[in-house]
């Protein structure tokens, strides 16, 4: 026989469970929210070759899904935020900006925190690949004109925790 006083009880719980759901996933580290993944973030310098140092807070991108997902779909990026993708082994990559709706800088970064080379203001959702054209660990990405603007060239330094991890002892 069905109940009346049952009826209450069960939309309580049809609204509880999802919503209990809902605040567990999206308290779990690296899951989506609004289509952008959780990373952990860490201060970076750039020192260039004449000493100026310039510091960047940054997302760090070192798992698969993370490194794919990179920059995609920001509308901005502040002056003094980026990304610093570690591939965790040694070799030559290559980016494309496909999905990516801003402007980018991307500094290709040795093992020991040497800046190997730059590609400037790359474009804006092309498919086109963007090679490191040397042996790299990690890609930075700055807002587009940024390395210009503050005179970051090869050669110049990028310190942080995750690129002090790796640097060969």
């Amino acid at each position: 026989m069905f109940s009346l006083d049952f009826l209450p009880a069960r939309l309580f719980l049809s609204r509880l469970v999802p919503a209990l759901l809902l605040v567990v996933l999206v308290s779990l580290p690296g899951t989506a929210r609004d289509g952008e993944l959780t990373l952990r973030r860490e201060a970076l310098s750039v020192t260039t070759a004449a000493g100026t140092i310039h510091r960047f807070e940054v997302e760090i991108a070192d798992t698969p899904a993370a490194r794919s997902r990179g920059l995609m779909y920001r509308e901005a990026l502040a002056a003094d935020a980026g990304m610093l993708f570690d591939f965790k082994s040694d070799g030559q990559v290559a980016f494309w900006m496909k999905n990516t709706l801003i402007p980018l800088d991307m500094l290709f970064i040795e093992r020991g925190g040497r800046i190997a080379g730059i590609a400037e203001n790359t474009v804006p959702l092309s498919e086109a690949l963007v090679p490191s054209g040397a042996v790299v660990r990690f890609v930075l990405e700055v807002p587009g004109g940024t390395s210009a603007a503050l005179g970051i060239g090869i050669g110049d330094r990028v310190d942080s925790p995750t690129i002090q991890d790796a640097a060969p002892r």
